[in-house]
């Protein structure tokens, strides 16, 4: 698995909320809900490859079926 990097991240108290409600309907944590936002803009913008930057299968979070192209 990649290497992890840390940051401070400051978000608005508001958007948080809303972040750590749709991150707890997924089953994700709002970390991992961050990510997957992340990593679905980088697939939409052409700027990551479909496959890279994938977790490890079975970790305990949901899995988002991948979009046809």
């Amino acid at each position: 698995m990649a290497e992890k990097k840390n940051f401070i991240l400051r978000l608005d108290a508001d958007v948080y909320k809303l972040l750590e409600k749709w991150a707890a309907d997924e089953f994700r944590s709002v970390n991992g809900q961050l990510e997957w936002i992340i990593h679905q803009q980088l697939r939409a913008a052409g700027r990551m490859e479909k496959g890279e930057g994938k977790k490890e299968k079975g970790k305990g979070r949901k899995e988002e079926p991948e979009e046809e192209e």
